[in-house]
């Protein structure tokens, strides 16, 4: 039987999400301070306004769901709305789903959680992978934002390039796994990402204490087409490289993709959309560091499997898409809102289905 899918009442980017049971929550980014459900049992009801979030508006939180209750970590945005600049918030949030009531934690992130992966361990911890410099990324949005690009074009110029010119090792982003556990409100340090630590990756719940990422970004403009999984085991992290996702078909190497979405059906690993810059790999492989100048964003439509070991490029998207959301259902991956390639918000809500033959959609 066809379901037909509600699509958001308001486009939503670089916003939160998770499930609770059968209910999903989408909300923030784009959405402000809104908060919406969907009862995946009365599909028919459509999406259902929550109460608002009362922090100040975020976009790019790490959200993640455990014991009923949906978490907020971080984003970026201005503290107040009438700060100078963004900043990278350190506040962290809970949003009751029975209670229907945020309350804020007494405690403030130790990384700047913007852009950042959060996992919900088996023992109630989250876990949390990547993430901006707060001091660095504070002070250059500053910066910029006290800057006159008319009346100063060669300081703030300057800024840019000084900022944007540089290796992965220059932004500092969060290298180690970092814990929390809302059972004693107290962090905790699983030890150093071997990797190089990124922002916007995709992330998939493998099983019990098991989670792959996928792509993200590895400095400003750069994307990384690394695969990699998380496995938990009590007080041992172990971290793995997985293949490594494939040129697209009309393409000499693969860029990578940030924002993506992500999930499984069955044992098949699914990733699809997000958003590159065709030709930075390539500049950065001659020495150029700021690898996005002069290069235009593109929302990729490409989708993959990874099944038995294997990475294949199955199919696509109706149109490139990226920094929505995705779960894992019973029956499919269901994408939700997300950026188009005008870089505008979108509503839209489909369910991705694989047979192993046939890529299909439906909305």
């Amino acid at each position: 039987m066809t379901q037909d899918w509600p699509d958001l009442p308001t486009g939503i980017k670089n916003g939160i999400s998770a499930r609770i049971g059968n209910t999903i929550l989408v909300g923030l980014g784009t959405a402000g301070q809104s908060l919406y459900a969907l009862d995946l049992d009365d599909l028919a009801a459509g999406w259902r306004a929550r109460a608002d979030f009362f922090g100040a508006p975020t976009n790019g939180a790490a959200s993640v769901a455990s014991g009923g209750k949906l978490y907020v970590f971080g984003g970026n945005g201005k503290a107040t709305p009438d700060a100078l600049a963004p900043v990278i918030h350190d506040t962290a949030y809970a949003y009751d789903l029975e209670a229907d009531s945020w309350s804020q934690l007494d405690t403030t992130t130790p990384a700047g959680l913007s852009g950042a992966r959060a996992m919900a361990s088996s023992d109630g911890r989250l876990l949390f992978a990547g993430g901006y410099n707060k001091t660095l990324f504070d002070q250059y949005l500053l910066d910029l934002s006290t800057t006159d690009a008319r009346a100063e074009p060669h300081k703030y110029a300057t800024l840019v390039q000084g900022y944007m010119n540089q290796p992965p090792e220059f932004y500092q982003w969060n290298d180690r796994l970092l814990s929390f556990d809302p059972a004693t409100n107290s962090w905790g340090d699983l030890g150093e990402n071997p990797f190089l630590p990124n922002c916007d990756a995709a992330c998939v719940d493998l099983g019990v204490d098991c989670f792959l990422l996928l792509g993200g970004e590895v400095k400003p403009g750069l994307r990384t087409d690394v695969v990699k999984t998380i496995a938990l085991d009590g007080a041992t992290v172990r971290w793995s490289e997985d293949p490594r996702l494939p040129a697209p078909a009309n393409a000499r190497m693969q860029e990578g993709v940030a924002g993506a979405y992500a999930g499984r059906i069955g044992d098949t690993v699914l990733l699809a959309g997000g958003a590159s810059f065709p030709g930075a790999r390539e500049k950065i492989e001659a020495g150029i560091w700021f690898a996005h100048e002069g290069l235009t964003k593109t929302w990729r439509g490409e989708v993959y499997a990874l099944s038995a070991g294997q990475w294949a490029e199955i199919g696509a998207l109706p149109e490139g898409m990226s920094y929505g959301a995705s779960f894992t259902l019973e029956d499919g991956i269901l994408l939700v809102g997300g950026e188009d390639g005008t870089g505008s918000a979108r509503p839209d809500v489909r369910l991705m289905q694989w047979d192993g033959t046939t890529l299909s959609f439906a909305d």
